[in-house]
């Protein structure tokens, strides 16, 4: 199996947003957009499964030289995943420090478990999928500066999504991603959470996790330029995928400790293709 071949299968098995949209891109694209979500998926399972903290900060570290190989003048990537970033990187000037901030991204999960307030919950998010955002506008294309402001702010948006879709299965891990300051605010405690009972404080919490979502969502279109937003279909396909989701979390009343919402891939198919044609 091809190192393409390897992270098309990743994409694949995923049944993720994401791979909505990078079906409607061309061959180089698609494969560059195939590389960067499967290193991401493989260094967040690192962190996922592996039970011992020291061994996957081991492994993480282990990434980051192979990292470090896609910048040595022979350097030879071990990895699959990393050898086809190394192709990816050579067509679309991938910044290999961007990929590294997605390990410290994983890596804030093995001594964090909770998060203060927003200002600190935003450093996350912006490691774990804001870089993500500024790689994949370097994928599809730019001609404006101004459109790595959306990329990032998108990112940041879906992340945010993530979060609320994720909060019970973050919670049997031990994590939770709600800013602690807004827990207290809306009266919501730990424990609730942890044992997944759904409280009218919770949903009030949720609700206004969902406004921030949509706030990130709202702040990202108004940046991106109208000439870059033909190159940038595939991000758009993406947040009308998840901003449909998030419409569906909230409309079920953000039963979201003991269940995940998922939309049926044939609607996930129809919005992608649905957006792509009229963005």
């Amino acid at each position: 199996m091809s190192p393409d071949d390897y992270c098309a299968e990743r994409v694949k098995n995923s049944a993720s947003s994401f791979a909505a949209g990078f079906r409607l891109l061309d061959a180089r694209r698609r494969q560059a957009l195939n590389a960067l979500y499967a290193f991401c998926r493989e260094v967040d399972d690192v962190v996922d499964e592996c039970h011992e903290p020291a061994v996957a900060r081991a492994k993480l570290d282990w990434w980051r030289n192979d990292l470090r190989r896609l910048e040595e003048a022979h350097g030879r990537p071990e990895h699959p995943v990393t050898q086809a970033l190394a192709r990816a990187r050579e067509r679309f000037d991938l910044p290999v420090e961007q990929l590294a901030e997605i390990i410290d991204g994983m890596a804030m999960d093995l001594d964090q478990a909770r998060y203060p307030d927003f200002a600190q919950l935003r450093l996350y998010c912006h490691r774990a999928a804001g870089v993500v955002g500024l790689l994949s506008a370097e994928i599809f294309g730019y001609r404006d500066r101004r459109t790595l402001k959306y990329a990032h702010a998108l990112g940041l948006a879906f992340q945010l999504t993530n979060i609320i879709r994720d909060v019970g299965e973050d919670a049997r891990r031990g994590r939770i991603y709600l800013p602690q300051d807004e827990l207290e605010r809306f009266g919501v405690a730990e424990r609730d959470i942890l044992a997944a009972r759904h409280t009218p404080e919770f949903a009030a919490l949720m609700a206004f996790q969902a406004w921030r979502a949509r706030e990130h969502y709202a702040q990202a279109f108004a940046l991106l330029p109208a000439a870059d937003r033909k190159a940038q279909r595939p991000g758009l396909v993406m947040a009308a995928i998840y901003q449909t989701l998030l419409d569906e979390i909230e409309r079920d009343g953000f039963l979201v400790l003991d269940r995940r919402t998922l939309l049926p891939p044939a609607r996930k198919a129809w919005l992608a293709l649905k957006t792509w044609l009229v963005a």
